[in-house]
């Protein structure tokens, strides 16, 4: 085991060497992450956006809402400000750009006109390449309508009078869905899957900074508070083991997939991935182009 994370480590450093040396040849790419709360796109998508960013592209994390109900002893502004707290944290440990919160309260985002413009002009003024989002068959309102908001902005962000004072893309993103375990009414169904096993250190180390979120309110909701460690480093190793289990999931749901990118033997040996669908409502990028918008792949 051991073995085989310091083999992919030493791939990605190798990588991320001759990744970072053509940077200054090409312009980075531009990534823009929705999420309907202040833990959403660090779920699904900490391990790429700590990659991107150390090769110097340029990654925004978005929450529609500012999770200002989620959580059993306390609520409003003192949380809201405990979340934002939170994800800026994260947005240090990824080494992204930056992670902002929209003042829409938890529970209350709708897909009105009003926030299909917010979320326009947000990708517009990023000039974002990629654009990250769930799916719409989702449990939570939340992550639904940030789902339908992406979906209705995806093609207006290139029409040139709407949102008029932010300029228009010139060419549409790419648009990719999240991963998620939903069967209704269609399964995901990924087009590229990355091996993160070489960040773990960031993307675990955010998911335990996301306290309010990890170890309090799913804790408490899911009846399990009582399992969380008090001390901070054995705190920090049980929130690092239940997020490894997510993502071992998604490898070996789709260690075909895996394969097919990195080759039998790497492939088989990866341990932990992030993956993503490809939604219609973006440009569709061929197999060769997803490569270069997930430049993580040995040639």
């Amino acid at each position: 085991m051991k073995l085989q994370n310091l083999f992919s480590q030493v791939c990605y450093l190798l990588l991320l060497i001759m990744a970072v040396s053509s940077v200054s040849a090409q312009e980075p790419l531009r990534i823009i992450a929705f999420g309907g709360h202040p833990d959403d796109c660090e779920v699904r998508a900490a391990g790429v956006a700590s990659m991107w960013a150390a090769m110097g592209h340029k990654v925004k994390f978005v929450s529609l809402t500012n999770g200002d109900i989620g959580h059993y002893a306390m609520a409003g502004g003192p949380l809201a400000l405990v979340r934002k707290a939170e994800i800026e944290d994260c947005a240090e440990i990824l080494g992204i750009e930056e992670s902002i919160m929209l003042d829409i309260h938890d529970g209350e985002l709708m897909p009105t006109l009003e926030n299909r413009k917010i979320v326009a002009r947000l990708i517009r003024d990023w000039q974002a390449d990629i654009v990250l989002t769930p799916r719409s068959n989702d449990y939570h309102p939340d992550h639904r309508y940030t789902a339908i908001l992406v979906q209705d902005a995806a093609f207006m962000v290139t029409v040139p009078y709407f949102t008029p004072t932010v300029p228009r893309v010139e060419k549409n993103p790419v648009v990719l869905y999240y991963y998620d375990r939903f069967q209704k009414p269609y399964p995901f169904e990924p087009d590229v899957i990355v091996d993160i096993g070489s960040v773990g250190d960031q993307k675990y180390e955010c998911m335990a900074a996301l306290r309010s979120q990890f170890s309090d309110w799913n804790a408490w909701h899911g009846g399990y508070l009582d399992e969380v460690p008090q001390e901070e480093e054995a705190r920090m190793a049980w929130v690092r083991e239940r997020f490894e289990g997510w993502d071992a999931n998604t490898a070996n749901s789709y260690r075909n997939l895996l394969v097919e990118y990195y080759g039998e033997e790497r492939g088989n040996a990866i341990e932990f991935a992030e993956a993503f669908e490809v939604s219609e409502f973006g440009s569709q990028p061929t197999r060769e182009e997803l490569k270069a918008l997930f430049p993580f792949f040995d040639e």
